[in-house]
């Protein structure tokens, strides 16, 4: 079966915010390193325990928005924000950006996949991924076609 898509446009803003989401979500032990500095506030009372552990936090943040942000910008992932339509098959998906031209893209290319409330999420890498909202299938029978390939390939749990 192969599941023709409606054109579909992933906005910069969401595509940054969605990405850092899934960053924070991956790396959740930065957390813990920044609880463990504000502890040291047990060891030697001071202030500057919480200072620096805000900071380091804050800049941990700024480097992977700086990041995501630069994908934006860059030429290389200008190819992320136009406006394909998907045809996903058991093999592979192609984003056709019109009916003659088309990128393949393997299902062993695609690290993992996280299926939200409105949208399917495939992470090629850290920097780029796939976003499939619900709304783009024509039949709810697509969606969990989709659905059941990526629980099938091992990528959504």
């Amino acid at each position: 079966m192969i599941v023709k898509t409606r054109n579909y446009r992933l906005e910069k803003r969401d595509y940054i915010k969605m990405a850092l989401k899934a960053i924070l979500q991956q790396q959740w032990w930065v957390g813990l390193i920044v609880l463990a500095i504000c502890l040291c506030y047990l060891w030697i009372p001071s202030i500057w325990w919480f200072i620096g552990a805000f900071t380091g936090a804050a800049l941990y943040l700024l480097f992977w928005w700086i990041q995501f942000y630069g994908v934006t910008q860059l030429e290389q992932g200008k190819m992320l924000f136009e406006r394909f339509s998907y045809e996903i098959t058991s093999q592979q998906i192609v984003m056709k950006i019109n009916a003659r031209e088309g990128m393949p893209l393997k299902w062993d290319q695609i690290k993992r996949a996280k299926a939200g409330k409105d949208a399917y999420l495939l992470f090629v890498n850290k920097a780029q991924l796939i976003h499939l909202p619900y709304k783009i299938f024509n039949t709810d029978n697509e969606r969990k076609f989709v659905g059941s390939i990526l629980k099938t390939k091992g990528l959504l749990k």
